[in-house]
């Protein structure tokens, strides 16, 4: 079928709107009528080419939320007016070490990524930016009655990129964690460790935002412009969630670690960092990674912030309003994230 949607015909090009073909309904595959899509910073790096050539024309969105509008005759999980959304990878092999423990992300054939990847019929992915999708049932989640459906999009990437980390280093009562920067990502991963029960410090260029961070849920918020913060907070905290896509001074970050403490990126800048190996062998202290989540994670997210009523704070646009959105997010002029609304691209 062939659906409307928004791509960048070229790197660095505007979006505009086009026509694209999904694929017919498979065996496992799931057809869904997407009603909102969230817009990530990665898109913008992604079709700027800022990590690597792209294969353009490109829609992007991986943070998808819709209803389902038609099913394969082998999939048993979704049926026809479900809830659903879509995240950042739409297959896996399936078969790898990764795979089977329930990390898809980090398969070790490649995921397939919801846009500008090469699915497994040879075909190149795009993403939410549309009216509808087809994907595999096993990459389709539930998302539950008590979201909002658009403040739900964001999850499926921010949501889940935060999720993951702050699980994975054991946040919640009796830890103190620090989130470095409040935007799509840091809002998120703000109320996400205040409902496990953290006891969570922003750490953000200036106060501008301060009384969102106290809002959202941090217990405490200082400014990284002023020197006296490294020195005031060093040695706290026990997980540092930094969820900037810009350079940081990395060193500075890892001394405001306890000893056994850990700083994870999830943040994605275009250019490589550095760091003193010595700011990790004076306190046992470790620097890591970490991208998205697998889908019984995802899942559990989604689950976990229904019932804490956890959704993105949202800024929900018309289509013809992405390109002044992609200017907004670059000037960090978003609270928190803005999301499509994909009636408006017919």
């Amino acid at each position: 079928m062939r659906v409307h949607a928004y791509a960048a015909p070229a790197a660095a090009e505007p979006l505009a709107p086009t026509v694209v073909e999904r694929r017919a309904v498979g065996p496992n595959d799931v057809l869904i009528e997407i009603k909102y899509a969230g817009i990530c910073h990665s898109d913008i790096h992604t079709v700027n080419g800022d990590w690597g050539p792209q294969p353009y024309p490109l829609v992007p969105g991986h943070e998808i939320v819709g209803v389902v509008a038609e099913v394969g005759p082998a999939v048993t999980r979704h049926r026809v007016g479900d809830r659903v959304g879509v995240g950042c990878m739409v297959n896996s092999c399936g078969r790898c070490a990764n795979c089977r423990a329930g990390d898809e992300q980090y398969c070790l054939e490649g995921m397939v990524p919801t846009y500008a990847g090469t699915d497994r019929d040879g075909t190149i992915t795009q993403g939410g930016y549309s009216t509808h999708v087809v994907v595999d049932a096993g990459f389709v989640l539930s998302v539950p009655e008590g979201l909002d459906l658009a403040a739900a999009a964001p999850l499926l990437c921010a949501g889940i990129t935060t999720y993951s980390p702050l699980r994975h280093w054991g946040a919640g009562p009796g830890k103190k964690v620090a989130v470095v920067g409040l935007g799509g990502l840091g809002h998120m991963a703000v109320k996400i460790a205040h409902a496990m029960g953290a006891e969570v410090t922003v750490l953000s260029q200036s106060l501008k935002k301060q009384e969102d961070g106290l809002r959202l849920g941090a217990d405490h918020y200082y400014a990284t412009g002023d020197p006296d913060t490294f020195e005031r907070l060093a040695g706290r905290f026990d997980l540092i969630v930094n969820t900037v896509s810009a350079r940081i001074d990395v060193d500075a970050y890892l001394g405001l670690l306890a000893v056994d403490g850990t700083l994870v990126n999830v943040g994605a800048p275009a250019e490589p960092l550095s760091l003193n190996v010595f700011s990790l062998i004076s306190a046992r202290r470790s620097y890591a990674g970490s991208m998205i989540g697998g889908i019984a994670e995802t899942q559990e997210m989604l689950d976990f912030c229904a019932e804490h009523r956890l959704g993105a704070d949202i800024e929900l646009i018309s289509a013809d309003r992405i390109n002044e959105a992609y200017e907004r997010v670059l000037a960090s002029d978003v609270r928190y994230r803005f999301v499509i609304d994909t009636a408006t691209l017919g």
